[in-house]
């Protein structure tokens, strides 16, 4: 079983910015893609950004330049820095892994979510 914990949510204004950590344990083989996703109530859950092991990184437009990702492979850690900050990327954020558990065994876990509240 793989969890994912994660920290830095929180309230911001406007043009501000917040970081986000998710750190990942437990009978980990090996993790491929990390990310972030983001859902507000009624709407569906959306990808924000993924980064693979080797670094390749994907933004959804509507945080390319204010958002970067960024991971440790060592510690099983990624890492969301969220600057600009706009009232529409309020939202709970889920940090997600994919890879390979112990017994070669495939997962996809999910963070138990971190609000972020950006004020106007």
């Amino acid at each position: 079983q793989v969890q994912l914990v994660e920290s830095g949510g929180g309230l911001v204004q406007a043009g501000g910015s917040l970081r986000l950590s998710c750190a990942a344990s437990g009978s980990i083989f090996s993790i491929n893609t990390m990310g972030w996703h983001r859902q507000v109530p009624g709407k569906q859950r959306e990808l924000v950004a993924h980064i693979t092991p080797s670094g390749t990184t994907f933004y959804a437009d509507s945080v390319k330049g204010r958002f970067t990702i960024s991971r440790d492979n060592a510690k099983n850690t990624v890492t969301l820095q969220m600057n600009s900050l706009k009232p529409e990327d309020t939202a709970v954020y889920y940090c997600n892994a994919v890879g390979v558990a112990t017994g070669w065994r495939s997962f996809s876990s999910w963070g138990q979510g971190t609000q972020v509240t950006v004020s106007s």
